[in-house]
């Protein structure tokens, strides 16, 4: 079993470009109640994953700057793109019970590095628990 059985397709994902503001960030991660988000290019590639921290310490290092004043910051410049590293669609199971003890969600790319969805800790958890409950 794969990454693929796991899936949550993009189309069901709530993302954000890399030349998004940071408000436009702070108001998606708001908006849907996530924690993180994947950054992707206009071209659908995945770039990183944007946390909640990542903007709380970007307003602590600029001053505590008002939202209007964060219009001019983008994404791309406070993202720690080696945080969440995206995993291949062919990726193991085993590999993504791994990663997921420190992820919330693996982003899923495919051979070329677009962007296709995420596996959530919560599907692959659901899904364990749905087998031991059959035994």
């Amino acid at each position: 079993m794969n990454a693929a059985f796991f899936l949550i397709p993009k189309s069901q994902v709530a993302t954000l470009e890399d030349d998004d503001t940071f408000r436009q960030g702070l108001e998606k991660m708001r908006y849907h109640g996530y924690t993180a988000i994947p950054v992707l290019t206009k071209q659908g590639k995945y770039v990183g994953t944007l946390s909640e921290g990542d903007l709380l310490w970007n307003l602590v290092d600029i001053g505590g700057a008002s939202l209007e004043e964060c219009e001019d910051l983008h994404i791309a410049d406070i993202l720690r793109p080696d945080r969440n590293p995206p995993v291949k669609i062919t990726a193991k199971a085993e590999e993504l019970l791994e990663q997921l003890m420190t992820h919330n969600f693996l982003p899923v790319t495919d051979d070329e590095g677009a962007f296709i969805g995420i596996v959530t800790r919560h599907r692959m958890l659901e899904y364990y628990k749905n087998i031991k409950q059959k035994k």
